[in-house]
């Protein structure tokens, strides 16, 4: 999925490197490449060539020369035409997706990120049964100007996924620990499970990723004071990482949830969409914390 992801990403530099419309063809040819290059190959090359690169990637959104050059968008007249041909079986795809990183989840000992992989192509397929119109240049193109309208905010769920490790290793998580402990008695699983919630929400909303806070969470709070009185840690565990999400629906830190939408929606209020979940987030992390407290 990432050499995928990867390649897509370097055909997007090439492809603003070569694109006159661009105004700063150079400054987004060396952001995609090496974003591209770290993402396909990263696995392989060594560590500090990959760190060299992340480096170089960086660059150019620093000093503002990540530009969107020329996009090939269908127009709305072939947008409407095409939906009134197709109708909601255009959702049929995007569920082939998720239903295929589901069944390799559950049934076999592959990665879903090979279910995803899988569930693309099968994607790709149907929309090219759907219409003869959609070639793999299509697929190409469009690949290349969404990645463009999210710009190098498509790079922040990476860093901030490895800023969570780096603050575990720094031992950030201990730290969250001795200010617990003067809050939280020891022994009282509720309320350890109530501040592991809330702080899963809240340090998720500050990295923009519920991956990234839980190691950090979990070694500070949800360790300590929850798992280590007997609490299951298959719910407990679980439920923290959604309440995480609920994290996620309230901070602009998740870029590809709550910020790239309002670009692609052309929305008016750049917080619209977070606006929009707040309620939902905040009904939804009652739910979990009950459900843990019942079924700890």
């Amino acid at each position: 999925m990432w050499i995928i992801i990867g390649l897509i990403t370097i055909f997007a530099g090439i492809k603003n490197l070569l694109d006159k419309e661009n105004p700063s063809r150079i400054g987004t040819a060396v952001f995609w490449c090496s974003f591209g290059v770290v993402c396909a190959f990263g696995t392989w090359l060594p560590a500090k060539v990959s760190g060299a690169l992340v480096i170089v990637m960086c660059m150019p959104p620093i000093f503002k020369r990540v530009k969107v050059g020329k996009t090939n968008a269908p127009t709305k007249e072939y947008t409407k035409s095409q939906y009134a041909k197709i109708g909601m079986k255009i959702f049929i795809p995007a569920l082939t997706v998720a239903v295929c990183s589901l069944l390799f989840a559950l049934f076999t000992n592959i990665s879903s990120m090979v279910g995803v992989t899988v569930g693309v192509i099968i994607s790709m397929l149907i929309l090219r049964a759907y219409s003869p119109d959609n070639k793999p240049k299509v697929f190409l193109e469009g690949s290349e100007r969404f990645l463009s309208m999210m710009g190098p905010l498509c790079m922040l769920p990476q860093l901030l996924g490895a800023l969570g490790g780096i603050f575990t290793a720094a031992g950030v998580g201990e730290v969250i620990a001795g200010i617990v402990e003067n809050v939280v008695p020891k022994g009282n699983v509720n309320l350890g499970i109530i501040v592991f919630a809330i702080g899963m929400v809240l340090f998720t909303m500050i990295m923009g990723n519920a991956f990234a806070a839980i190691t950090v969470i979990t070694v500070g709070i949800g360790g300590p004071f929850v798992l280590a009185y007997g609490a299951d840690p298959v719910v407990i565990g679980m439920l923290a990482l959604t309440c995480g999400y609920c994290g996620t629906l309230c901070t602009p830190m998740a870029a590809n949830f709550n910020i790239v939408p309002v670009a692609i929606l052309n929305m008016k209020d750049r917080w619209g969409v977070i606006k929009n979940q707040v309620v939902v987030a905040g009904i939804m992390l009652v739910v979990q914390i009950c459900y843990m407290i019942i079924f700890k």
